[in-house]
C-alpha cells in the first residue's frame, strides 16, 4: 500500500513551481499598474505558502508510525491564513480621506490560498482560482472602464489658505458640479506655512468640463491657485 505521507522530489519541485508561476501571474497584473505589492511579492507569498503546506503534510512523515502520534496536515498551514493579514495590512495606504491597497491586500490573501492549494497537490483548484482572480482583476476592471467611459478622471492641484472648512466647501462644490472625488492628498506648502497643497483625483461626467470646474474653484475665498493635468 502506498504511503500517503511520502512525496518524490519531482512532485515537490512541480508543486513549488506551480505555486510560484500562478502567484506570479497575479503579481504581474498588480506590478504593471504600480500597486504596492507586485510581481516578486506575490511569487514569494505563493511559494512560501506552498512550502509551508508541503512541510505540514510531508515534513514529519518520519514520525507517523510513532506511538500516540497523530498527523494534522492543516495545523501548520492554518497559520498562513492569519499570518498573511500582517503582510496585507502593509499594502493598505491611507491618502487623505481615501484608502488604497485593499484589492492588493486581498490578492495577497488569495495568492496565499493558491499556494496552499498547490502545495497540497490540489492543482485544479489552484489553477481555477488563479483564472478567476485574473478575470476579476483584469477583465472586470476593463469592463468597469467601459461601463463608466462617459466619466473621466482628472487631477487637480491647488494651493489654498489653511483654514477650517475649506475641504468641505471644495467637496460640496465638486459634487454640486457632478464630480466624484476618488482620492485627496494633503501636503504643507513649501513657500508658506499658512497654506496647504491639495491634490484631488476627480471623476467628471461629460456634462462638466474641467475648465469650468477650475473656474468655479478659483472663485472660492482662500484659493491661491488651481491647475490641472
Amino acid at each position: 500500500m502506498e504511503n500517503v505521507w511520502t512525496i518524490t522530489y519531482w512532485e515537490i519541485a512541480l508543486r513549488l513551481f506551480a505555486a510560484g508561476f500562478l502567484g506570479g501571474l497575479i503579481g504581474w497584473e498588480r506590478e504593471k499598474d504600480n500597486h504596492p505589492a507586485g510581481f516578486r511579492t506575490h511569487i514569494l507569498v505563493s511559494l512560501g505558502s506552498a512550502l509551508i503546506m508541503l512541510i505540514s503534510i510531508y515534513g514529519f512523515s518520519d514520525f507517523v508510525n510513532e506511538k500516540n502520534v497523530r498527523m494534522d496536515p492543516a495545523r501548520i498551514a492554518a497559520q498562513v491564513v492569519s499570518g498573511i493579514g500582517f503582510l496585507g495590512a502593509g499594502t493598505i495606504l491611507r491618502h487623505g480621506v481615501s484608502v488604497k491597497g485593499l484589492t492588493t491586500a486581498a490578492s495577497l490573501w488569495v495568492v496565499a490560498g493558491i499556494g496552499l492549494a498547490a502545495g497540497a497537490g490540489f492543482m485544479f483548484a489552484a489553477v481555477l482560482a488563479t483564472i478567476f482572480v485574473l478575470v476579476s482583476l483584469e477583465l472586470l476592471n476593463r469592463l468597469e472602464n467601459i461601463l463608466i467611459k462617459k466619466r473621466h478622471v482628472h487631477v487637480l492641484y491647488m494651493i489654498l489658505s489653511d483654514e477650517p472648512g475649506k475641504l468641505g466647501e471644495l467637496t460640496l462644490l465638486i459634487e454640486k458640479m457632478g464630480g466624484s472625488i476618488r482620492r485627496v492628498n494633503f501636503e504643507e506648502s513649501e513657500s508658506d506655512s499658512n497654506q496647504v497643497a491639495l491634490t484631488f483625483h476627480i471623476r467628471l461626467t461629460e456634462k462638466t468640463s474641467i475648465a469650468e470646474l477650475c473656474e468655479e474653484i478659483s472663485k472660492i475665498q482662500g484659493i491661491k491657485s488651481v491647475r490641472t493635468e
